[in-house]
């Protein structure tokens, strides 16, 4: 007897030497694309995988974590927030989006929000690939959070495009995004700092850099402070040596690149390891002690607005995790690498 084999060339799939014509489709444009987001939120919420195309052999995970397609999220979403920031990579057919849901509460008349970070890969008319983060934050202030995010209007700096002759090489807005986590890894406050006088960092839609400072108080200087300000901005931060304490960010994962708007997103964990990686001295020689006392890792899915090769703009979606978790989508080498990798091109994991 002879061995079947198979393989998809040019839209078409050879079967033991005969041809069978896929209903290959168009490649998606950025509505498309977006809209895919949109049909998958209606199916998680309806619980039904039948009401979004996907492909039968598509890998799901959720929270680093390989599941069935309606399992985890589909179970417990009720409806879709209103939030939406998307970096729409329309050569490598994936989109990703950070947004709002609406889940189960465990009273019935209400709702518990949270902010989710998803990723679809989309390929010949359906989705190959779901990687989505849900974060649902402490019960005391779950709700806060999601509110302050769901009233969030999407910054129009994310929106603007860049002018034709401005716009940089997927490869060098890789670049330009891995900046900010090689100088906060082991930060010394001696490294290419490429921010704009002006850039601001959202967490969890709460202002990191910049934000004002509470009444009564001064700002902190940094050639005195012991730990790191929300008051400073994204350059002060980096410049005061203080974020030392992150002594790993690693699988860095830039999962969408959009250079008509010059936007990246990335997908990585930040780990904070305690014990001597907590002692270190500021640029000024002074010594310092700070970070968490125990190992701790955040989950984090983070886009950078890029303007003439300097950051202007980050956003970032975080939760803790168990300590040197890994997402799933990475061999346990690729997992524990603080080496960045552009992912948007490579060949996908699903086959027909």
């Amino acid at each position: 007897m002879k061995m079947l084999r198979s393989v998809l060339v040019g839209g078409a799939l050879t079967l033991a030497g005969f041809d069978f014509a896929l209903a290959a489709q168009p490649a998606c444009d950025r509505a498309c694309l977006e809209g895919f987001v949109e049909k998958y939120f209606d199916a998680v919420v309806a619980n039904d995988p039948k009401l979004v195309p996907i492909s039968p052999n598509a890998k799901f995970t959720e929270d680093g974590q390989r599941l069935l397609i309606g399992d985890g999220l589909w179970n417990t979403a009720k409806a879709k927030g209103k939030y939406r920031l998307f970096v729409t990579d329309v050569p490598a057919q994936q989109v990703a989006v950070l947004a709002t849901i609406q889940e189960d509460h465990k009273d019935p008349a209400q709702f518990s929000g949270a902010l989710i970070a998803l990723r679809l890969r989309i390929g010949n008319g359906q989705i190959t690939e779901i990687e989505q983060i849900v974060i649902r934050g402490a019960a005391d202030n779950q709700n806060r959070t999601y509110n302050t995010v769901d009233a969030m209007a999407t910054n129009k700096l994310y929106l603007t495009p860049v002018p034709a002759s401005e716009r940089a090489s997927r490869a060098e807005l890789i670049a330009q995004g891995n900046k900010y986590f090689s100088g906060m890894q082991r930060n010394d406050g001696k490294g290419d700092y490429n921010f704009t006088d002006d850039c601001v960092r959202n967490e969890n839609g709460g202002q990191s850099t910049m934000a004002p400072v509470a009444p009564g108080q001064t700002k902190p200087d940094p050639k005195t402070a012991s730990s790191y300000s929300g008051t400073w901005t994204c350059k002060e931060q980096f410049q005061s040596g203080l974020l030392h304490f992150v002594n790993r960010i690693r699988d860095r994962r830039f999962v969408a690149v959009d250079q008509e708007r010059g936007i990246v997103f990335a997908f990585g964990f930040f780990d904070h390891s305690g014990g001597e990686t907590r002692k270190f001295k500021t640029p000024d020689g002074r010594d310092i002690v700070g970070g968490p006392v125990v190992p701790y890792t955040w989950e984090i899915a983070e886009l950078f607005k890029i303007e003439k090769g300097n950051i202007r703009k980050i956003d970032a979606f975080l939760q803790r995790v168990p300590y040197g978790m890994n997402a799933g989508w990475s061999t346990w080498e690729q997992g524990m690498s603080d080496i960045a990798r552009d992912v948007t091109m490579e060949a996908p994991t699903w086959i027909f």
